[in-house]
């Protein structure tokens, strides 16, 4: 259902991008370079992003030691089954070029006393081929470069709408302190980052909403693989901490840390072979294992013996110190929090959803990378590659007609933020079961009958009695708080949906009542919304069922296929 409002401004751009981290970034500098005209709209401030948090690294391929297969075949192995194999060549492929593009813009990555880039090795790497800068700040080094490129940002402004018609994407209905407003533009780029505001404790921001979910799925195009949410195993645990929480990087456990208990035993002991650098899916599970077994709510990371903690880790120091500890002669506590959504919107790796015009990069897309489990700091590369991809790929709308003549925002169900939480935390997090999916799915389907489903407008008005007495400010902050709520509670339904659909464990989706892999669920759930508006499993209009959602585009048509043994 849709409801009409009032415009109170309106632009034009070749491009318009939803989100403001790498992904969307790296897709508006592309475009710009190619002559198009961008818009890139974004909720929050300069560095209100996941990229910003992101400490770990990129990871790409090394110039000694490594190649290109090694690469793929240690993301192939992690993603269980799911990644499509041509998807993750292609990716991988331009992991390179992407990297020095950034670094042509200004990036300063760290570099070892040879005087070239140093690099370490995170769980599910076979080497040492993560690249990172200022220690443990990769993520924020990469923000600024892309900052400094001097884009047209809005700043304060989200989504609610992505306008379609017959020749596919036509504009953006958006919301900021102006009031609504409309962007004419044939190509929109979803690039909104994830869905950590799901659960209790995240280590996304707090704008990690699941927007480009709602908005992809409200304008037709499908999504697959979000049952696959990855839990960061080391979180720091706090008593009591909820929100956004500071997490400990896997490089920390690459340069020698250690999982251990309150008792001081391994955690991952006869796990994997990796042990502590095992898969994250693998490691999650164990230190859930291990908390049930001992009726305790965190184990414990021992970092002591790491030289130079502080200076290799100067982030991950100060969030300790903050915590009232020293890693370098106390043991860090963690447990995993919701950290990264492996699916997202199909599209194909050069982020082509089935909406003409619509694209997706970033966390929001499902591109055949990650399967069903990502590989450590292969999110930085995917959106460094795909990104870029997607700002060379618009040019194909140039001449598309672009005009929104109608203008409406939809009237969605919303569940209060808190209660969506507690459920997807209780019944959808590391290990789930038939039981508990049932449950969150009845509480959250009351929970949305209950809800008034009004407006966004009518929603403020009801609140205060008279918008007009609000500031602009205050009233595009509830306007903005209802678009994401909205979106949230759609998301949790289509998750709870594939997460019930998929009667198996595989990669970071673990069902007690189902522990083993099933060869025949070794395929993507694609979900769309039916005529109602209810999330519904069925595949895209002219795609296959299976892994292969969206359009192969091999990197190397005639490079030789993997053989790798998956359930």
């Amino acid at each position: 259902m849709t409801a009409p409002v009032s415009i109170e401004w309106e632009a034009a751009a070749d491009l318009v991008v939803i989100g403001g981290g790498v992904a969307g970034l790296t897709a508006a500098r592309t475009a710009s370079l190619h002559g198009a005209r961008v818009l890139v709209l974004s909720k929050g401030g300069p560095t209100d992003t996941s990229t910003q948090y992101a400490q770990g690294g990129i990871a790409v391929v090394a110039p000694q030691e490594d190649s290109i297969e090694s690469h793929v075949l240690d993301t192939v192995e992690a993603g269980a089954g799911l990644c499509e194999v041509e998807a993750v060549r292609s990716i991988v492929s331009g992991g390179q070029d992407a990297v020095a593009a950034l670094t042509d813009l200004g990036a300063v990555f760290d570099l070892g006393r040879d005087g070239q880039i140093s690099r370490t090795r995170e769980g599910g790497h076979s080497t040492r081929r993560i690249i990172h800068a200022g220690g443990d700040a990769t993520g924020a080094e990469v923000q600024r470069a892309l900052n400094a490129a001097g884009l047209p940002v809005l700043f304060g402004a989200a989504a609610c709408e992505v306008v379609t018609g017959p020749t596919g994407v036509r504009g953006v209905i958006a919301v900021s302190e102006r009031g609504f407003g409309v962007v004419h533009t044939p190509a929109v780029l979803l690039a909104t980052g994830g869905l950590g505001q799901l659960y209790a404790l995240s280590t996304n921001p707090s704008g990690a909403t699941a927007d480009g979910i709602a908005l992809a799925l409200w304008a037709g195009a499908a999504v697959a693989d979000l049952e696959f949410v990855q839990f960061h195993p080391t979180v720091l645990y706090t008593p009591g901490g909820t929100g956004r929480r500071p997490l400990i990087s896997e490089a920390v456990r690459g340069e020698g840390a250690i999982l251990v208990d309150s008792a001081g035993d391994s955690v991952t002991a006869g796990v994997h072979p990796r042990g502590d650098l095992a898969p994250r899916d693998v490691v999650s599970r164990a230190i859930a294992a291990r908390m049930r077994e001992l009726g305790t709510d965190h184990v414990y990371l021992d970092g002591r013996a790491i030289d130079g903690f502080v200076e290799r880790f100067p982030t991950i120091t100060a969030s300790c110190r903050a915590a009232g500890l020293d890693p370098r002669v106390d043991l860090i506590p963690v447990a995993p929090a919701a950290h990264y959504q492996c699916g997202g919107v199909v599209t194909d790796p050069h982020g082509r959803t089935g909406v003409p015009g619509l694209y997706a990069a970033g966390e929001v897309a499902r591109t055949g990378l990650h399967g069903a489990n990502r590989l450590a700091s292969n999110s930085l590369l995917e959106g460094l590659v795909v990104g870029e991809r997607v700002g060379a790929a618009v040019a194909e709308r140039r001449d598309m007609p672009a005009e929104v003549t109608e203008i409406r925002t939809r009237t969605m169900p919303r569940v209060a933020r808190a209660a969506l939480q507690q459920v997807m935390t209780a019944h959808a997090s590391v290990v789930r079961d038939r039981d508990g999916l049932d449950e969150a799915n009845a509480r959250l389907e009351r929970a949305v009958l209950r809800s008034m489903s009004t407006r966004f407008t009518q929603s403020i008005r009801n609140a205060t009695g008279d918008s007009a007495a609000v500031s602009p400010e205050a009233l595009a902050a509830q306007r903005i708080a209802d678009i994401e709520d909205g979106a949230l509670t759609l998301t949790a339904r289509v998750l709870l949906l594939a997460a019930a659909a998929r009667t198996e464990s595989r990669g970071c989706h673990t069902r007690s009542d189902h522990p083993a892999s099933d060869p025949a669920l070794r395929h993507s759930i694609p979900i769309r919304l039916d005529s109602d508006g209810h999330p519904d499993v069925r595949p895209m209009a002219g795609a296959p069922e299976g892994p292969l959602l969206a359009t192969r585009l091999a990197a190397d048509p005639d490079a030789p296929e993997l053989s790798i043994a998956v359930p």
